[in-house]
């Protein structure tokens, strides 16, 4: 992915578990019900994606 469609959201999703699931809930359009194992990766990955746009910021 290389070009946004939309502006970046600047509302933060929350996380909460149930039932041994992680639910994912915001911004608007983002909804997710993920096992403990994949939320542990989509984090691992976000906080590496964050770091890496907050390097290309920088250079800009």
């Amino acid at each position: 992915m290389n070009e946004a469609k939309s502006p970046p959201a600047a509302d933060v999703a929350v996380a909460s578990a149930e039932a041994g699931h992680v639910i994912l809930d915001g911004p608007p359009g983002l909804a997710a019900t993920l096992s403990p194992e994949a939320a542990i990766r989509l984090g691992e990955s976000l906080i590496a994606a964050a770091a890496e746009a907050k390097r290309q910021a920088a250079a800009d």
